[in-house]
């Protein structure tokens, strides 16, 4: 019998004054059986870094054709993709052909700087490629966050990242290998 997803209601507040963007988003989140926490909390992050009214978390890990975050204008274009992990080069290269930008946030130590050596010199061509890695201490510290239902605070200035629920604080640097032109 196939597992179901659990669950998570989240309240999302957004303080981010590189982009003087402040909303609370409230955000129910599927976490598909196979999805780790630290991928929930790494999904959650690039929300609150891209958030926006027409931002959406999408079925995610369930579906191929989908990245997991996106964004789409009112007239259904796809503005914004962004995934998580270590995309194909294949998936990279399709995803820069479907969106006018794409943001792939990497993490995982070691194995993420050996799967962006190995793809970097084939995504030089794709200037609405953005690649932003995130630390492996910073998502393990993240990923003890978690929670059936979080009220998470995350607080976004000079590139750097504070996200809180309740006394607990995480201070992420998000690296970038590779911006948008």
């Amino acid at each position: 019998m196939a597992q179901k997803a659990t669950i998570y209601k989240v309240e999302l507040s957004v303080s981010d004054m590189d982009r003087h963007y402040y909303e609370t988003h409230k955000l129910t989140v599927a976490k598909h059986p196979s999805e780790t926490d630290e991928r929930l909390m790494v999904r959650l992050l690039a929300f609150a870094l891209n958030a926006h009214e027409q931002l959406e978390l999408t079925k995610g890990l369930s579906t191929d054709d989908e990245p997991d975050i996106w964004q789409k204008s009112l007239s259904d274009e796809l503005e914004l993709w962004v995934a998580l992990g270590l995309p194909s080069e294949k998936v990279v290269r399709q995803s820069c052909g479907k969106a006018d930008k794409v943001i792939v946030y990497s993490y995982g130590g070691r194995t993420a700087e050996m799967w962006w050596e190995k793809i970097k010199n084939s995504t030089a061509r794709f200037d609405n490629l953005k690649v932003i890695n995130l630390l492996e201490d910073d998502t393990r510290d993240l990923q003890k966050l978690a929670s059936r239902s979080m009220k998470l605070q995350v607080n976004i200035q000079d590139g750097e990242v504070m996200v809180s629920v309740d006394d607990s604080i995480v201070y992420i640097t998000p690296v970038k290998w590779k911006d948008a032109s």
